[in-house]
């Protein structure tokens, strides 16, 4: 009997809330910006706030937080709503804080109206010199004692766009003293002349992030508002908010993002590496985006047993790249169909086996008979790949070699016999000579055999180009590193290979659908594919290769 899972931090909260009678149902939400692409890290919160509301029986909103019309775009919400489709789940309710303007403002006027808000003249260098230090207390605003009727009258000027950008901005009047610096006279609206993707040009004044969180939340009655660490000093404020306001009391838990290595997580440095030409896109698969992963052949099954895997802590840490690796071996290996492809092409002559004639040879599509099998084609002329082939053999080399025999995968045993180089000592062609009665499955010879490489049939076979990508970046963490993150770009993170060589049953493949070059790695169809072009992409190599790497080092 396997052992059951131990609760996580959050869980321990939701069923205390629940058993206490706190809450009679549990309502998340998932809040990006939609100001970029989502990455592997938004993942992990997709993951932890739809699963929290599945496993307690509750829902999930999505809500945009597009209070930021500068830097926000209808293309990243369609690109999250997919997104958050394609790795499985399904939101009870689609929101945006602009849903709330309205009513966002009039929590700003009821503060106002309380004492606890005030308009501040003073430019950003100067409210930012008065706020003192972790150790020195604040100044107060030489704006900080207006009345709650000239503030109010500022405010409407402001709404009404009587006053240019960066010229005032509204403030929550709480302590200049407070040990928390978040809580020393926050600014909660500022002044933007922006055309916003949702509510055009209505609006001119915009509520800052700390102001609308927790509002938002409110507003939709979440009853566990998860968020990252570094939101631990906004706690205060949130929770301040609230009570003045006397709304729905909605709480902020937060949790330890998702760092992994080899990679950066910073939507500014995700933006740079994409408008300098770094990568192709948001959707480049070096790129730690879901829509780059899943370009590149990731799963949807894979990423969520990651995040599951990884668990939830209290504490940050760096996640190696390699357990995600791994996470997608595990699911492809089950679900990815065995085909043969060869990358760096070498031809194979079969010199006994009759001009003109091929024949179609049983193949197994994967690792057990439940698979199925497929026909492939034989023919005197093959393609091998040229590292199975060596003129002077080391110890224990089991592949081709002169006078060496090994089996072709699901077709003959065959020996080398002579080989041809051209001017530059380059291999051009082998010449070997088969076993009829050596047919897999029906082999009558007795030969034992160590080795076993793959092929494709040179008459048969589909030219395609193969991309076969590796981690952006050549150290663990970027970041960091000293001087720039992008003068540590691994330049050998993309190897693009234009006359591959795949069987003919890739003919019509779908976008996106997996397999398993067998003895090479698990890859993918690439959108660029087309009729004439087949383009697939490597998801990653059968064994990983950067742990030997590392066991030199």
């Amino acid at each position: 009997m396997s052992e059951e899972k131990s609760l996580n931090f959050i869980e321990e909260i939701i069923e205390a809330d629940l058993e206490s009678g706190k809450y009679t149902s549990v309502l998340t939400r998932f809040p990006p910006e939609p100001n970029g692409y989502l990455h592997i890290g938004h993942a992990k919160s997709i993951c932890l706030n739809f699963g929290l509301a599945l496993k307690y029986g509750g829902a999930t909103n999505l809500r945009f937080d597009d209070t930021n019309p500068v830097k926000e775009e209808t293309e990243y919400v369609d690109s999250i709503k997919e997104d958050v489709n394609w790795l499985g789940f399904t939101w009870a309710k689609e929101l945006y804080a602009s849903d709330y303007f309205e009513q966002l403002h009039g929590f700003a006027v009821t503060l106002i109206q309380k004492g606890l808000a005030y308009v501040d003249d003073a430019d950003a260098d100067e409210i930012a010199s008065l706020k003192g230090s972790p150790t020195e207390a604040g100044k107060d605003s030489p704006y900080r004692n207006r009345t709650k009727e000239e503030n109010l009258e500022l405010f409407s000027g402001m709404k009404e766009g009587r006053y240019p950008d960066g010229s005032k901005v509204l403030r929550a009047k709480i302590d200049m003293a407070a040990n928390n610096m978040h809580m020393r006279d926050p600014i909660i609206y500022r002044i933007k002349h922006a055309h916003h993707h949702r509510t055009g040009d209505k609006w001119c004044i915009y509520p800052m992030y700390d102001f609308a969180h927790g509002q938002s939340d409110s507003i939709e009655n979440i009853t566990h508002s998860i968020c990252t660490l570094e939101f631990i000093p906004h706690r205060e404020l949130y929770d301040w908010l609230i009570e003045q306001l006397e709304i729905f009391p909605s709480k902020q838990y937060e949790f330890a993002r998702l760092n992994m290595t080899y990679t950066v997580m910073s939507k500014r440095k995700l933006l740079q590496l994409v408008e300098e030409g770094y990568v192709q896109s948001w959707d480049d698969p070096r790129m730690p985006t879901i829509s780059g992963m899943r370009r590149r052949g990731f799963t949807a099954e894979s990423i969520r047993n990651f995040c599951d895997r990884i668990g939830v802590a209290k504490r940050e840490n760096l996640i190696d790249v390699s357990l995600l690796e791994f996470c997608v071996r595990e699911d492809l290996n089950k679900l990815a169909s065995r085909v043969m492809a060869v990358l760096d092409p070498v031809k194979l002559i079969i010199t006994n086996y009759p001009d003109g004639q091929s024949e179609a040879l049983i193949s197994e599509n994967g690792p057990d008979e439940s698979y199925g099998t497929r026909m492939v084609p034989f023919s005197k002329e093959l393609w091998i790949e040229r590292e199975d082939f060596m003129e002077e053999p080391a110890k224990k080399w089991f592949r081709l070699a002169p006078g060496a025999v090994v089996r072709l995968k699901s077709a003959f045993i065959v020996k080398c016999e002579s080989f041809i180089k051209d001017t530059k000592g380059n291999v051009t062609e082998i010449h070997g000579t088969y076993y009829p009665e050596s047919k897999s499955g029906d082999d009558t010879t007795g030969f034992k055999v160590k080795g076993t490489i793959h092929w494709v049939s040179a008459a048969h076979a589909l030219q395609a180009e193969v991309r076969l990508y590796d981690r952006l970046f050549k150290v663990e963490n970027p970041s960091q590193e000293e001087g720039d993150f992008k003068d540590y770009i691994n330049p050998d993170s993309l190897q693009v290979i234009p006359n591959a060589y795949v069987e003919p049953s890739l003919k019509d493949v779908g976008v996106s659908t997996n397999y398993q070059f067998i003895r090479l790695g698990y890859f993918c169809v690439d959108k660029e594919t087309t009729p004439e072009k087949l383009v697939f992409n490597r998801t990653v190599s059968l064994k990983d290769a950067w742990a030997k790497e590392a066991k030199k080092g």
